[in-house]
């Protein structure tokens, strides 16, 4: 009984020798080498794994900085200037500065601009009702108001107004992932540089359908007159389907187009108001003859 007892012992402990011995040839005969600038990277990445920079994930994105010879097309948006140049001279590699942009939304269609006209009965999702809906108002291109571009934002950088039905982007916490780009269906979210003190002037529609068939179905709709793009000076704006469009880095920030357009579609924010010239009559002077 002993001697059966001690040879099992023996042959188990044969066994637990030889699967030892296999899984360490294994690992020695098929070990992968990771370059340690990888961990070192990715020490210096934000870790937010928003896929802000096309990348799934920091680990990803680590490695992608650290395997490309040229990184200066690469660009962790969350991170900004100031990590990637950090990361650059870790890796002994230039990166090339770039401005910083927040989300904009092109749609001013709330409650009170863009009345509903119907109801949607379905999941409150925006995907799901693109899919099947058109919206509850007469314009198929704005907001759906279901809140998938807030539930995608990471950084709390987003909430749905109550009022207005629309969401509201804080510039101040919005780190330009792109994660809400990516969840709106109606492609009425666009990254636009921040600027210094957050001046923007945008089109805040994305309407294409016909000058009369917008103005109805929503009282601040672009209708394509042109006048913006008659009188902006720098060729900023382009006009296509209906619709004028504002290119942020030819847009000098003059503020011609928003006091000419007839619909009040185009949208300035953090201006100061603009002065307002008083009437002064002209004062007739006597003079001896």
């Amino acid at each position: 009984m002993t001697d059966s007892v001690l040879h099992s012992v023996l042959l188990l402990t044969s066994l637990g020798v030889i699967a030892a011995i296999v899984l360490y040839v294994v690992s020695k005969k098929f070990y992968v080498y990771e370059n340690p600038l990888i961990t070192d990277v990715e020490d210096l990445l934000p870790a937010a794994n928003c896929a802000g920079c096309g990348s799934p994930g920091c680990r990803s994105f680590a490695e992608k900085l650290v395997n490309t010879e040229d990184i200066s097309n690469l660009f962790c948006p969350v991170g900004g200037n100031d990590v990637m140049k950090s990361i650059a001279e870790l890796l002994g590699k230039e990166v090339i500065e770039k401005d910083p942009t927040v989300a904009v939304l092109l749609c001013q269609g709330s409650c009170d601009m863009r009345p509903k006209t119907t109801q949607f009965q379905g999941p409150d999702s925006c995907a799901i009702s693109a899919l099947v809906f058109s919206g509850e108002t007469d314009c198929q291109y704005g907001c759906l108001g279901k809140g998938d571009c807030v539930e995608a934002c990471l950084f709390d950088a987003m909430y749905m107004d109550k009022d207005t039905g629309l969401p509201i982007i804080i510039t101040d916490k919005c780190t330009s992932c792109g994660a809400c780009v990516e969840a709106c269906p109606k492609n009425i979210i666009e990254m636009r540089p921040k600027n210094k003190r957050d001046l923007k002037i945008f089109v805040g529609c994305m309407n294409e359908d016909k000058g009369g068939i917008a103005k109805k179905a929503c009282n601040v709709a672009c209708i394509g007159c042109s006048k913006c793009f008659d009188i902006c000076p720098k060729g900023a704006i382009t006009m296509a389907n209906n619709l004028a469009y504002i290119d942020p880095y030819l847009c000098t920030l003059c503020r011609k187009c928003v006091d000419i357009c007839p619909t009040n579609s185009i949208i300035e924010t953090n201006f100061p108001p603009k002065k307002v010239k008083a009437n002064v009559k002209p004062v007739k002077i006597k003079t001896d003859a």
